[in-house]
């Protein structure tokens, strides 16, 4: 009769050390991608800001409400590049997420890169789902940018919670970006501000119930968001 062999306890040991150290690597690989992802978000939201100042500091000028965009400033733009807004009056009218091609924070887009501040295509198409005219974040939603104060949601935003008014959004402008999952999402709160998705520069809003921001308890770290950042 043969006599069978098990594994020692070193053997265990070892082994199971060894199972500690793969998954430890494979916790550790997630997290930095996760952090590299929040950067290039985190990135993104300062990026519209550089875009839009660099024009302002050019034409002194709003991009989308410059009222001498096609006359002067940028005649290489198309014919219909005129907007629907009140042109030369300080906002970028339109709201961020726009399918209008003639709204003003829709042809921000154009004009940015017509100036040669940010590559990418100026021929307008707000519309299509599958255009590459409107930019697109890390996790594929749409990036845009909108004045503060005529359209909602950011002339106040709302608690989930408590159904109410809360402090609306201080500053000029609101840049916005879908489609990031909740674990993002608060790291680009705690990065840029206070980490309250309800209160501060920065809200964190349900795209099923927008213009609602959701509490810290109520994100869920693999929903889609809307992260909207203003200055």
């Amino acid at each position: 009769m043969k006599k069978q062999s098990g594994f020692t306890l070193i053997e265990l040991a070892i082994v199971l050390v060894i199972i500690g150290l793969l998954l430890g690597g494979v916790l550790k690989g997630q997290e930095l991608i996760n952090s590299a992802k929040v950067k290039n978000l985190v990135t993104d939201f300062k990026n519209v800001q550089v875009f839009m100042y660099g024009y302002q500091d050019k034409y002194k000028a709003i991009p989308g409400d410059d009222a001498l965009a096609k006359t002067q400033h940028l005649p290489s733009l198309d014919a219909a590049a005129s907007t629907g807004g009140t042109l030369g009056n300080g906002l970028i009218e339109g709201v961020w997420n726009t399918q209008t091609n003639t709204d003003e924070s829709c042809r921000f887009w154009q004009q940015v890169r017509a100036a040669n501040l940010v590559n990418g295509s100026t021929t307008v198409d707000c519309a299509s789902s599958a255009s590459t005219y409107v930019p697109r974040n890390a996790e594929g939603g749409r990036i845009g940018i909108q004045s503060i104060g005529g359209a909602t949601p950011f002339a106040t935003i709302t608690s989930d919670s408590a159904g109410t008014a809360n402090t609306g959004m201080a500053g000029a402008f609101v840049v916005c970006s879908e489609g990031i999952q909740g674990k993002l999402a608060i790291q680009i709160d705690v990065t840029l501000d206070d980490g309250n998705p309800e209160a501060g520069s920065v809200r964190i809003t349900d795209a099923a119930t927008s213009p609602k921001s959701v509490t810290r308890a109520g994100i869920s770290d693999s929903g889609a968001y809307t992260v909207c950042y203003s200055f």
